[in-house]
């Protein structure tokens, strides 16, 4: 999918919401666990109920790869599911894969290939050649850890030096290298502050958001510091949706955290003029 394409979805469904899968059969509703495969399922019912509000779709592999093949195979029927049913919606595996090389290669063909996603995100403390063979495929993405709202965030990226922050530098180097025009930059939302900065120097790439609502991002400082003229934005809720409900409701919870932040979204892109 081209980003021209995803602005196209961002302006018909009036959303740059991103749903994260992140399932985790300890919180999921405990009848799904006595389905064939309850991770699917689960993940399934998700994506049937949040679709008309959502324009992306983010599995966390670490809560797929956690059960095994058992939680690869749920993976693969994922993004099939959402290829044959919802292939409109972009969908990113979120990998953090990071190697070099011939090794990057295979991570790419893996996912784009294989797999069949949109986008992966990626790691680039190796560098270009770690990176550049995610930009090989025509119409895919990677999606490069720029600045996260993590704890030990600030172990590495604001290390500054001659007067730039390491998180910085890695933006600015980004644009030098082999077709990227199809790198897209993840930025937390508690890091909303660092947006306007940020715009300044990626002002046309697509960030993937997240840490809106279980990890306390603010929606309204995104989007004011970070929207471009093609909205610009994918903006991630995982936990705040899919786990809405532990009961048999989950899905319909689901459902109404998504339309909550999708109206919140359609707001602020007619206050913009993208739709």
């Amino acid at each position: 999918m081209t980003q021209a394409s995803l602005f196209n979805q961002i302006k018909t469904k009036a959303s740059f919401l991103c749903v994260g899968l992140d399932v985790d059969l300890d919180k999921i509703p405990p009848h799904l666990l006595k389905e064939e495969d309850p991770i699917f399922s689960f993940a399934k019912a998700v994506i049937d109920a949040t679709h008309p509000y959502a324009v992306a779709y983010k599995p966390n592999l670490a809560f797929f790869e956690a059960y095994g093949l058992q939680g690869w195979n749920a993976f693969k029927k994922v993004i099939d599911y959402l290829n044959a049913h919802y292939p409109d919606h972009f969908t990113i595996a979120d990998a953090k894969r990071g190697d070099i090389g011939n090794t990057a290669g295979r991570y790419a063909k893996s996912f784009y290939e294989y797999y069949g996603v949109d986008a992966v995100t990626v790691a680039p403390y190796m560098g270009r050649d770690a990176v550049e063979p995610f930009l090989a495929f025509e119409g895919k993405h990677a999606i490069l850890l720029a600045l996260t709202s993590n704890t030990g965030a600030g172990d590495f990226q604001y290390t500054e030096e001659k007067g730039h922050l390491l998180y910085e530098k890695v933006l600015k180097t980004s644009l030098g290298w082999e077709n990227a025009d199809r790198l897209m930059y993840v930025v937390g939302a508690t890091k909303a502050e660092a947006l306007l900065s940020i715009r300044k120097i990626i002002p046309n790439a697509f960030l993937l958001v997240p840490g809106v609502g279980a990890q306390g991002g603010s929606l309204e400082e995104v989007i004011q510091n970070g929207m471009n003229s093609q909205c610009g934005l994918l903006v991630n809720s995982s936990r705040g949706i899919i786990y809405a409900s532990r009961g048999s409701n989950f899905a319909e919870a689901a459902a109404l955290e998504a339309k909550t932040l999708q109206t919140q979204m359609a707001e602020h892109l007619k206050l913009s003029g993208l739709i």
